[in-house]
């Protein structure tokens, strides 16, 4: 039975049709109307008991010893009164409100784009004098659609019914997400219908840097984005002076660390991510040019020991990961990419080139992920497919139409710049681009003093990690070995 019931009805939502083009004023006259009646009656409580003397000849025939005065004070305070209850009313019930003006505008998005089909028919007039025929329309074709509010979300429905208006209706996320002012989730095709998922209030969906953690191959970003990097490997972040870029990758950094995660961060531009050298393990920070480049060949040969070493541990079965075996994941975080490119000659371009090509195509299984951040993400320097490998893409503050073209391809979407320091836009994985926040750090934050608190946890994890593989290799009794290569990175 309750097979059946899926299958023959769903609950889709408020329906939405052409009446609800006015539905913000029928809303409100229908609690103006009962309240300014009421006010009426109390104010003209004495009279109601001569009532039946208004209605003769004789009283409305003299209409020069009505009390206007009276009349109209009475209507006046009626008004006041009615006005005031629907204005208290806006604010108590904002939300049903809000979701009255959302569906009043998907109606008028319908009738103003023509989304229906009308049919004009003759009929005779009911207010003529004379016999006289007029000539009205009825609607014959209005979109079947619906509106749901589910987990914070707005779900707009509309039928795929093979109508004229059929490809309009699979573009009508743009539209949606800027007269609505919500953020488009995502979008997907049910059957019969293709179904708009928005988020309002996107800013309150921001998270402060306390509660950015890393757990099982997922970083939280916002209450309603994580960071898959298991899924979905490798992050790219465009964003121009001011954009809250660089405190992002610090909020991240921290995170990772807290999670026992191994990083390397290059700064080519010996700006403020190289200032973590003072607080973080020896040879994990580079800002110099062949530390950079060691860097990244180091990493591609560590990702393939990786590979091999992953095989031969007992635990290891096919299609496993770096998870499955118990190695910790780790993040090359990559500051000014386009610039560093930029001091290189031919040569050294193409060996960059080939160490990136490998650790976003083959680092997602050992666990070598790349954290790329730039003003702007140069395609020439993307090439070969890189960027398409890149599958969390972060767009911050102002950036031209070029620049969203380069992060996020060609798309349908009309980008709106709010002066807000860590708004902008982020593609992670759900097939539209969204409004994106960064999470907020506390004004006087200082990333170096707690990164500092977090860098003793990283090394005793990773000293516990040297002692187990140790024990393991050895029987169960840890050994010296003076033949032993260091790690590579």
């Amino acid at each position: 039975m309750s097979f059946l019931k899926k299958r023959l009805w769903k609950y889709r939502g408020i329906r939405i049709t052409p009446k609800m083009e006015h539905g913000v004023l029928r809303a409100g006259l229908s609690i103006f109307i009962p309240v300014f009646i009421l006010s009426l009656i109390i104010f003209y409580k004495n009279g109601i008991s001569n009532v039946s003397q208004w209605f003769t000849w004789d009283y409305l025939k003299d209409l020069a010893g009505w009390n206007w005065i009276y009349i109209g004070k009475g209507l006046l305070i009626a008004s006041l009164v009615g006005v005031t209850v629907v204005g208290f009313a806006y604010f108590i019930f904002f939300e049903k409100y809000r979701r009255i003006w959302h569906r009043q505008k998907i109606a008028r998005m319908f009738i103003s784009n023509r989304f229906m089909e009308k049919e004009s028919y003759s009929t005779e007039s009911k207010w003529s004098l004379s016999d006289k025929n007029v000539t009205k329309s009825k609607i014959t074709y209005f979109p079947k659609a619906y509106y749901k509010i589910k987990k914070g979300y707005i779900e707009f429905r509309v039928a795929m019914d093979m109508s004229r208006f059929q490809d309009r209706f699979l573009k009508l996320g743009d539209q949606l997400e800027n007269g609505l002012y919500c953020a488009l989730a995502d979008k997907e095709l049910e059957e019969n219908f293709v179904c708009y998922k928005l988020m309002y209030d996107v800013q309150q969906n921001r998270i402060s840097i306390s509660d950015v953690t890393v757990k099982n191959g997922v970083m939280k970003l916002m209450k309603h984005i994580d960071w898959k990097f298991d899924e979905l490997p490798h992050m790219l972040i465009a964003g121009g002076t001011g954009g809250g870029k660089t405190y992002f990758i610090l909020t991240m950094i921290e995170a990772l660390l807290k999670s026992g995660a191994e990083l390397r961060i290059l700064d080519p531009k010996n700006a403020d991510l190289a200032d973590l050298e003072s607080v973080m393990p020896e040879k994990t920070v580079f800002s110099r040019k062949n530390g950079i480049k060691m860097t990244l060949k180091k990493a591609r040969e560590e990702m393939h020991d990786r590979s091999e070493k992953m095989k031969t541990m007992p635990n290891y079965k096919t299609g496993g990961n770096y998870a499955s075996v118990g190695l910790p994941p780790l993040f090359v975080i990559f500051d000014e990419y386009v610039a560093f490119m930029e001091m290189l000659d031919h040569r050294e371009k193409q060996e960059v080139l080939e160490d990136m090509k490998q650790l976003t195509m083959l680092g997602r299984q050992a666990g070598v992920f790349l954290i790329l951040a730039n003003q702007r993400p140069d395609a020439k320097y993307l090439a070969d497919g890189i960027r398409d490998q890149f599958n969390f893409r972060v767009a911050l503050g102002r950036n031209s139409e070029t620049g969203y073209g380069m992060m996020f391809g060609d798309v349908d979407n009309t980008f709106v710049n709010k002066r807000i320091k860590g708004r902008g836009y982020a593609d992670y994985g759900a097939s539209v681009i969204t409004e994106f926040y960064t999470p907020l750090v506390p004004k006087g934050y200082d990333f170096l003093e707690e990164i500092k608190k977090v860098t003793p946890i990283v090394e005793s994890a990773a000293a516990t990690t040297v002692a187990s593989d140790s024990e393991k290799h050895s029987g169960g009794v840890s050994v010296a070995n003076d033949d032993q290569q260091p790690p590579l990175l």
